[in-house]
């Protein structure tokens, strides 16, 4: 097919046709292939990192918190997708090209760990030396990369969702989407178990090799195949953005003055990082944990994935079509935070039986909270969303949720090495970091019950149009 053929302008009617099911299933595509990119990162690199070549779990989870770290770069990709379409479309080309950058950047970051892998043999064990330094340097860039690609196709894609949806199908786009999240985790976490089962010390360069090759090659495809097409059918950002055609006349500056029209914007950015520290400073840890206090190998580790996957695979769709229709999105949402705040106290405790069932088990039923949350939390987040502006609001959003995200990698590893210097034992130590998991999902909860979805559906639209008519005057 030509290149003229695909980047045709695309020509609106009146009426877009509504998204299907099957339409929903394929978008959830992307979202399936990034959980297994996140399995690549944050399931197989950090217990590589900490426990095989023993590099120390604070640095361990300040390199990998740097993808996310950049995440201000989504208000920017946001506001950019919103205002310059490249070759007609607002979306496709940046969750395109972005899956291509983040595929790449995987696959080179792994070969610069075999190469501190080899300096740190070279010297016996960990140490800070001209060549460490050099290497953790560049592999820090080459996270803030990934990063960034990230954040330019996820922000995109989340941005489309909003321009194909309405508020009366919106929860169901969320629910078979991010569905297909988990069970990308799930087919993630088996592919690479099954790629690592029979690796050895000496085999295991070559089967991490071919795990970056392979998983990131099939999400690419994942990539293209999601979002061919959908956009040109389905969006309506052309007849409900009072910007269109003038992008010119969007800056930064006017999406701040968008993003801080409403209190309410605050109100549930704030919720949006305490929750999502809570739920995710586990990341960098649990690996290790099932490694050095469950005696678990690599390759059964890395399978723990499935049972977390499919405990929110299971939520998502109860969550998505009975528990939100019934109690609202608020409620549910607090529900949510009381389930992941205990089933997060039961993964500490489940450290002093040693036991992998009671570990399986704690990670299933997090899971499944962890869906009720999520599912209320993001059919929320698209609530509080103006469609005039729907890429400089998912930004902001993924903003919150990455800043989290990156604070949680990196304060659960920095955790959990002064906690194994301060307590007597491992179990007590990586108790500490679920501790604090739990404390801070009992305050999202204060920060949830202040949010106010009529008055930003209300206010903020007002002040969101005058400043956009000022800046088009």
């Amino acid at each position: 097919m030509a290149s003229g053929d695909l980047f045709d302008s695309p020509t609106k009617s009146l009426a877009m046709p509504k998204v299907n099911v099957l339409t929903m299933f394929r978008l959830g595509l992307f979202q399936m292939g990034l959980s297994m990119m996140s399995i690549l990162t944050l399931g197989v690199l950090n217990r590589v990192m900490i426990q095989e070549i023993a590099i120390p779990a604070t640095l361990v989870g300040a390199v990998l918190a740097i993808q996310l770290f950049v995440s201000p770069s989504r208000v920017w990709f946001g506001q950019m997708s919103d205002a310059k379409p490249i070759w007609g479309y607002h979306r496709t080309v940046y969750v395109w090209v972005g899956a291509a950058i983040f595929a790449v950047a995987s696959f080179l970051a792994v070969q610069v760990l075999w190469q501190l892998d080899t300096v740190v043999n070279n010297v016996g064990g960990w140490a800070w030396t001209t060549q460490t330094i050099g290497l953790i340097a560049l592999l820090a860039f080459i996270f803030a990369l990934y990063g960034l690609a990230i954040c330019a196709s996820g922000t995109a894609f989340a941005a489309l969702l909003v321009d194909i949806s309405e508020e009366n199908n919106r929860s169901k786009v969320v629910g078979v989407v991010w569905s297909m999240l988990m069970v990308g985790i799930i087919v993630g976490a088996i592919i690479s178990s099954s790629l690592l089962k029979q690796s050895t010390p000496e085999t295991l360069q070559a089967s991490v090799n071919r795990l970056f090759l392979i998983v990131p090659t099939i999400v690419f495809g994942l990539a293209i195949v999601a979002t061919f097409g959908v956009e040109k059918k389905y969006s309506q950002y052309s007849t409900r953005s009072t910007v269109t055609n003038r992008e010119d006349s969007i800056t930064l500056g006017t999406a701040w003055q968008i993003l801080t029209a409403s209190p309410q914007t605050s109100i549930f950015f704030t919720f949006l990082v305490v929750m999502s520290l809570g739920l995710f400073m586990q990341d960098p840890i649990l690996e290790p944990y099932a490694g050095q206090v469950f005696r678990m190998p690599l390759a059964e580790s890395t399978r723990l994935n499935v049972f977390y996957g499919t405990g929110i695979l299971i939520a998502y769709s109860i969550a998505g079509f009975l528990i939100v229709p019934r109690l609202g999105k608020q409620r549910t949402a607090r529900l949510g935070c009381l389930l992941v705040a205990f089933c997060a106290a039961l993964l500490g405790i489940s450290g002093f039986s040693a036991n992998p069932a009671l570990l399986k088990l704690a990670l299933l039923l997090f899971g499944l909270a962890t869906g009720i949350l999520t599912t209320a939390a993001v059919t929320l987040m698209l609530d509080l969303t103006a469609a005039e502006t729907a890429g400089t609001f998912i930004g902001a959003w993924g903003l919150a949720q990455s800043i989290a995200r990156g604070s949680a990698v990196a304060i659960g590893g920095a955790v959990l090495d002064v906690s194994r210097k301060l307590l007597p034992n491992l179990v007590l130590a990586y108790g500490v970091v679920f501790a604090l998991e739990t404390a801070l999902l009992l305050l999202a909860i204060w920060f949830l019950n202040r949010i106010n979805v009529r008055e930003f559906q209300t206010n903020a639209k007002q002040a969101i149009a005058s400043i956009l008519e000022s800046e088009l005057d």
